[in-house]
């Protein structure tokens, strides 16, 4: 990783924390702007937000548009977390290192707090029509909307869901997960380009990267979920194994596991090489994200 990748991280996520507090729970009813706070802020790990803020600056693109998107697509992330811990999904207790909102609030107003994260993340994207052009809004909304849905992460863990205690083979298992996690991070780094002005083939690039670190961040997940205790990871540690979910690891065992995720890694590598020689010089900190995502403890 280069010198400037923490302080800029440090500064990236001050910059985001700063922002959703602003934003989040503003006009809502107390107990739901509690538990929409509660859900989102001083916690979680902010990686799809420093793809979009990363993408964005590697290509001059437009930063207040960026921030937006950024808050935007970690808002979603919350919300799928708190339905996904509730007892109809995983039942789960545990999450960022304390309990979950349903453990915490109440399970109806968990949902109504997802529900209303969900619905503040497209506004947040179309509020700014002044420096943001509404085509840009337009697309946002678009990437956003089709990463979330049938077709990225809800069909992702549907597909979950109704895998519990089968065999999957990789290309099953990818396909589940590549919708589930990956659908979301590849969306990060592409509505990073959605605030610039791109050309087809550094899009194509930057497409590859971001389906490279959706799946690498996933097989982390699951080497981690087997290897790190709950105080580590801010959540139950095992609960796949205890679950009978399907997972890499279950799959393939540890050290391939981890073989996997550096290739991906590599292959990560390879689409900024090729950002390179299509002219985008300050790939930098996308780089230095990559590294975290397969270097990571937690």
């Amino acid at each position: 990783m280069s010198q400037s990748f923490a302080p800029w991280v440090q500064t990236s996520l001050q910059q985001v924390e700063e922002a959703l507090s602003a934003w989040v729970g503003q006009d809502a009813p107390p107990v739901l702007a509690a538990a929409m706070r509660y859900a989102v802020l001083d916690g979680g790990k902010r990686l799809r937000p420093l793809l979009v803020l990363a993408t964005c600056e590697a290509l001059g693109g437009n930063a207040q548009a960026a921030l937006r998107a950024a808050c935007a697509v970690e808002l979603i992330h919350a919300y799928s977390l708190v339905h996904d811990d509730m007892p109809c999904m995983d039942n789960d207790v545990l999450r960022r290192g304390k309990p979950t909102v349903h453990v915490h609030m109440g399970e109806a107003t968990a949902l109504l707090a997802g529900d209303a994260l969900q619905a503040l993340a497209f506004e947040l994207i179309t509020q700014d029509e002044h420096h943001v052009p509404l085509i840009m809004q337009a697309r946002l909304c678009g990437l956003l909307a089709r990463a979330s849905g049938a077709r990225g992460m809800a069909g992702g863990q549907a597909i979950d869901l109704a895998s519990v205690g089968l065999q999957l083979d990789e290309a099953q298992l990818r396909h589940m997960h590549s919708l589930k996690t990956g659908a979301l991070l590849e969306c990060s780094v592409l509505m990073g380009a959605t605030c610039a002005e791109v050309a087809e083939p550094i899009w194509n690039s930057l497409q590859t990267l971001g389906r490279a670190l959706g799946l690498a961040f996933q097989v982390v997940d699951d080497i981690l979920d087997v290897t790190a205790d709950s105080s580590t990871l801010g959540k139950t540690a095992g609960k796949d194994a205890a679950h009978d979910k399907p997972t890499y690891v279950a799959l393939m065992g540890l050290e391939r596991s981890r073989a996997l995720a550096d290739a991906l890694r590599q292959e990560a590598y390879g689409a900024l090489v090729t950002l390179e020689a299509l002219g985008v010089h300050h790939a930098d900190h996308l780089r230095g994200l990559a590294d975290w995502v397969v270097q990571r403890t937690h």
